[in-house]
């Protein structure tokens, strides 16, 4: 599993498969929206307003993705 956090946009990847895929979003709340790939598996999670919903000082490590 990969762990991704932007910091400008407070977004939180969650990439569960390490090769990438043509994927379909399917938004289940507001800030969550999961990446669904072949055979309806969840191959990855995105956290919108991540700040809000995660205790971020635990997800070590976090590669921080500087915006350009």
């Amino acid at each position: 599993m990969q762990i991704h956090y932007d910091s400008k946009a407070d977004l939180l990847y969650l990439r569960l498969e390490p090769e990438k895929q043509k994927v379909t979003n399917l938004q289940v709340t507001e800030d969550i929206i999961l990446d669904i790939g072949a055979e309806n598996k969840i191959v990855a999670i995105e956290i919108l307003d991540a700040s809000k919903h995660v205790n971020l000082e635990k997800l070590i490590p976090i590669e921080y993705l500087k915006a350009v």
